[in-house]
C-alpha cells in the first residue's frame, strides 16, 4: 500500500523500497536530514567494548560526519515519496571494503556489531537493514554516475585533517580503487545469480542436477 497524499502519516517509506521504480510514479524524493548524534548507550557500551577504540570508531571520532544527505541528491527523484537518508548507505559501503565483505555481510555487521552502529550511528537495538539496501543503493551511484562521490568525499575530509597532500598519488589511485570496487561488485551479483539458479534447479530438476554435484560440497 502507497501513501499517495500523505494521508497515513508516520515515518516515510524506506528508499529502499522504491529504488526499483525510479521513473515510474513511485519514485523517492530526498528530504535531507541532518546525521544524528551517536546514541549514549551506543556509545557507552562501545568503549567499553573498545577501551582503546578501532578503526571504524575512530572514523567518526577522528573525521566526524563526511557524508550528508545533499551529496546525493542528484540520485533522487524532485517529486515521489520522501525517502529515507542514503548517508548511512554510502558510509556502509565503506565500512565493508576493508574487510571485503559482501552486501548480505555488511548487512549483518551493521544488525550486530557495536563497533559499526557506534560509527553509523545507531542504536543498540536498531536492527539495521537488509542486504537489498547497500546493492540497491549502489545501483542508484552506478546509475547516477555517482560513484566517484562517495571517494571525493572522503577524500576531501582527509585534506582537512591533513591526512594527504597536494599533489599525491591520490589521485591516481583512485581510478583503482574504484576499478576494484566495481569489479567486487560485478563478480558478487553474478555469484548470487548463480547461486539462486542453481537452488531453483535444485527444486525444479533435482535429477538433472545431482549427477553435477560434489558429495563433499554438502559438508561447507
Amino acid at each position: 500500500m502507497v501513501d499517495t497524499v500523505g494521508e497515513l502519516g508516520g515515518r516515510p517509506e524506506p528508499w529502499w523500497n522504491q529504488g526499483t521504480h525510479l521513473n515510474s510514479e513511485s519514485a523517492t524524493s530526498l528530504h535531507p536530514q541532518p546525521v544524528d548524534p551517536i546514541p549514549a548507550d551506543t556509545a557507552r557500551v562501545a568503549r567499553v567494548s573498545f577501551p582503546k577504540g578501532n578503526p571504524h570508531m575512530r572514523i567518526r571520532d577522528e573525521l566526524g560526519v563526511f557524508y550528508q544527505d545533499e551529496a546525493f541528491a542528484a540520485l533522487f527523484a524532485v517529486r515521489g515519496q520522501p525517502a529515507e537518508s542514503p548517508w548511512r548507505p554510502a558510509l556502509t559501503l565503506v565500512l565493508r571494503y576493508p574487510e571485503n565483505l559482501s552486501d548480505r555481510q555488511a548487512a549483518d555487521a551493521v544488525q550486530g556489531r557495536i563497533d559499526w552502529k557506534y560509527a553509523l550511528p545507531l542504536e543498540l537495538t536498531d536492527p539495521g537493514f537488509d542486504a537489498s539496501v547497500l546493492s540497491e543503493f549502489h545501483g542508484r551511484l552506478v546509475a547516477g554516475g555517482a560513484e566517484q562521490t562517495l571517494l571525493d568525499t572522503m577524500r576531501a575530509r582527509f585534506k582537512e585533517r591533513g591526512l594527504l597532500s597536494a599533489r599525491g598519488r591520490q589521485r591516481t589511485d583512485s581510478t583503482h580503487v574504484l576499478a576494484a570496487i566495481r569489479t567486487l561488485s560485478r563478480l558478487e551479483c553474478v555469484g548470487e545469480a548463480l547461486r539462486h539458479a542453481l537452488n531453483s534447479l535444485a527444486v525444479a530438476a533435482p535429477d538433472r542436477l545431482a549427477p553435477h554435484l560434489d558429495p563433499a560440497w554438502a559438508e561447507r
